[in-house]
């Protein structure tokens, strides 16, 4: 486990400002995240901000099946891999082993943001945390709050001058299997970068 930069809760740009300039970014310069960017993405999307546990996104019954996983390429201070966002102490732990960004590419159209990015998020959810309590309703709530999820990130990654991409369309199969995937199914992929 790899405990992360202590997030901030103050920035530079204010929350009017980041939605003025909310845009989706598919091109990346080819410069490294750093792990305090890392840090502050991933906090975004499903970091703790009460002492009862609640997070940055709102969840039904506070259940909070969605999962965060990061294919990291080009990220200072790790080493390539898939790493898994651990919110109970803001850390993150080496998962898997990261496929090369071509076969993720693959998985998700051929689409050059995945291929481009140094890191990839990845929202997953396991929809049996909602569901036991919610039968099959639980389902649209696990997908309205993957939606704040990533809402979260792309506002992050605007406040600190970096691009990200909401992407849906990928093989789900060949994905859950680059991924190491067990019982995590892929909702989102936000390739993140330098515009």
């Amino acid at each position: 486990m790899l405990e992360l930069p202590k997030p901030r809760t103050q920035g530079p740009m204010s929350l009017e400002l980041c939605l003025e300039r909310r845009r989706s970014i598919r091109e990346f310069s080819p410069r490294p995240l750093n792990l305090e960017e890392l840090s502050q993405l991933l906090w975004a999307g499903q970091g703790i901000t009460h002492r009862m546990g609640y997070r940055t996104a709102p969840s039904a019954g506070a259940l909070y099946p969605i999962e965060l996983f990061v294919c990291a390429w080009e990220v200072d201070r790790l080493t390539q891999g898939i790493y898994w966002y651990h919110p109970n102490g803001h850390r993150i732990e080496y998962y898997a082993q990261v496929p090369a960004r071509k076969d993720l590419a693959r998985a998700a159209l051929d689409q050059d943001s995945v291929r481009l990015a140094p890191a990839v998020i990845v929202v997953a959810a396991v929809y049996s945390r909602t569901t036991k309590k919610y039968g099959e309703r639980g389902i649209r709530y696990v997908h309205m709050e993957a939606g704040h999820v990533a809402q979260n990130i792309y506002l992050q990654a605007t406040a600190l001058h970096l691009g990200t991409v909401a992407i849906g369309a990928f093989y789900d199969n060949q994905l859950k299997k680059l991924l190491s995937f067990r019982q995590e199914e892929p909702l989102y992929l936000l390739p993140v970068g330098r515009p």
